[in-house]
């Protein structure tokens, strides 16, 4: 029997999970490299810096613009023409991104309400990873339907662009309004393009890269400049075009963004100290314990108390064949904050105590990962039975 086409949601879930395990091996390589004699050589490398940034910095600023322009493109893509076109459909991950993002916040600010550094690392628990948590849930929830990965592909995408959005306007220490005024007349000049049909890469490398540098120099962070462009591209193809902008560039990058992007970011930012010393000054630290209570308690009580106060208000529907425990199994995914969370602390804090915060959000990503894949496993078999 011959198969029809496959959807362009399975073939990026195909993509990021098998990016989530290339996230996975960096994560270890990273934590072996900063937990041996190679520290030395490892910090050395991390830290060379390369015109005004760091390498560390470079994986940071530039590789995850990348990872956010994919990001962009598909919350685009999902929201024109895919499964979030339908209002009844979108609503509901946005009700429960919204809640998964405000609930780990005020779990972390009511732990660690007092403590130095609070009032920057608030933000690190609002994050979910695409990628991790895609992978887990592929790995474990082979007998749940589709939708569960459309809900949980959907919700990570809000949840980051939400937590991008937090980014600019917390982390933007100073501001350049010539640089911000440019990167706004670039993007212009781009979605001036889009709508004119214009398709020659030789234009748009060079505007997405000057974009890129102005939202940089203009204070912002530079990921900022990776949605923007995304949202931008047009993702509805005309009737004498195969595929659209968007969908080509999909097809193009998100191999290297699952593949090389998100796990060079990891393998530069995941390498902290976990000796015992090191874990014992994390649990004493109310700021990691502030973090880890949003990841793993927060996330799970955000996601799913929002979908559920969305569906009995009749805002919104469950998803296709999915029940409540299900959706506690994929709500307890959204702890896995990671990628995001990681590039929070690092812009919140410094040192010692952007350590100990990365540690925790290492900690409770590995915990929450652990206990959902176990809820996956169970609910999966429970299907079958049926």
């Amino acid at each position: 029997m011959r198969r029809g086409p496959v959807s362009e949601f399975a073939r990026y879930l195909r993509i990021e999970t098998v990016g989530g395990m290339i996230l996975l091996g960096a994560t270890a390589v990273a934590l072996v490299l900063a937990n041996s004699p190679t520290r030395g050589a490892y910090e050395a490398v991390r830290d060379f810096h390369i015109w005004e940034l760091s390498v560390g910095d470079w994986a940071k600023d530039g590789l995850l613009a990348l990872f956010f322009f994919v990001a962009g493109l598909e919350l685009k893509r999902e929201l024109v023409v895919g499964e979030l076109s339908r209002f009844k459909a979108a609503i509901l991950p946005v009700i429960a991104a919204t809640g998964g993002m405000i609930v780990p916040i005020g779990v972390a600010l009511a732990v660690g309400w007092g403590a130095p550094g609070i009032d920057q690392a608030w933000a690190v628990p609002a994050a979910t990873d695409i990628a991790f948590a895609l992978g887990v849930l592929s790995l474990t929830a082979s007998g749940l339907p589709s939708s569960a990965r459309v809900f949980l592909l959907s919700l990570a995408v809000v949840d980051d662009l939400g937590a991008i959005i937090i980014i600019a306007l917390l982390f933007t220490a100073k501001f350049n309004l010539a640089a911000a005024a440019a990167a706004i007349v670039l993007l212009a000049l781009y979605a001036y393009l889009q709508h004119k049909r214009i398709r020659s890469s030789w234009l748009y490398v060079p505007i997405a890269l000057g974009t890129w540098f102005a939202v940089h120099e203009s204070g912002v962070h530079a990921t900022i400049a990776g949605v923007a462009l995304g949202l931008l591209t047009r993702v509805k193809k005309d009737s004498y075009e195969r595929d659209a902008p968007g969908i080509r560039l999909e097809h193009r990058l998100q191999p290297w963004s699952a593949g090389l992007a998100v796990p060079v970011f990891a393998l530069f930012a995941a390498g902290v100290p976990v000796s015992p010393d090191a874990l014992g000054q994390m649990l004493d630290d109310r700021v990691a314990v502030a973090v880890i209570a949003g990841l793993l308690v927060g996330k799970l009580v955000g996601i799913f108390g929002a979908t559920f106060a969305a569906v009995r208000l009749k805002l919104a529907v469950l998803p296709n064949d999915l029940g409540w425990r299900d959706m506690a199994a994929v709500s307890m995914l959204g702890g896995v904050g990671f990628t995001v969370s990681l590039l929070i602390a690092d812009l919140a804090l410094d040192g010692g105590a952007a350590e100990r915060v990365k540690a925790a959000v290492l900690l409770a990503s590995a915990v929450a990962s652990l206990l959902a894949a176990a809820m996956l496993v169970r609910r999966s078999r429970a299907r079958r039975a049926a």
